[in-house]
Order: C-alpha cells, then structure tokens, then sequence
C-alpha cells in the first residue's frame, strides 16, 4: 500500500471527524486524540478541549489497550506536541 499521509514532527496523522490517530500502527504505541471542544474565533473553528489516549496496538481488548490518557483544555497543536513526547518515550523503551 503506497498511501501517503499528512505527517507531523516524523509521525503519520489521520483524521476522521473529531478523532485523530497519531504514530505508526505497526510500532507498540499509537496516540488516539479527541476533539472534545471547539470555539469559534473569526469565523474559525478552533480545538480548545482535547483528550490524549496513549494505546497499545499489541492488545487485543481495546479497553485494555489505554496506556495512559489526559483530558485538556488547549488547542490542536499542543495536543500533538504531548502525544509526540509520549510516543518518543514509550518507543524509547
């Protein structure tokens, strides 16, 4: 399969609606995110409420899978610099 995705900071980014998939699904650890919130600024819509889900992409029972998780009020951006520092963390390991 030759698709291409969009990238942020070396990581594959794939959207759909509110949910965001950040990392590779072949390494131990993706990062779901969640766009809880948004508010409208100039005509806008802006992130202003995120939940950032560290997963296990080697458990079969997706409850089990959330590694860690946070709920924040912050924009798009610093949501994907956490889930950056996790994953470079977690894939350390």
């Amino acid at each position: 399969m030759s698709e291409k995705f969009f990238t942020y900071k070396g990581y594959p980014l794939v959207r759909s609606g509110n949910q965001i998939y950040y990392g590779y699904m072949s390494d131990p650890y993706v990062i779901w995110i969640q766009i809880l919130e948004t508010n409208e600024t100039d005509g806008e819509k802006m992130t202003s409420k995120v939940r950032v889900v560290q997963m296990d992409t080697n458990e079969p029972n997706p409850i089990k899978a959330f590694v860690k998780n946070a709920e924040r009020e912050c924009g798009l951006y610093e949501a994907l610099d956490t889930a950056k520092v996790w994953l470079d963390k977690a894939l350390a390991k």
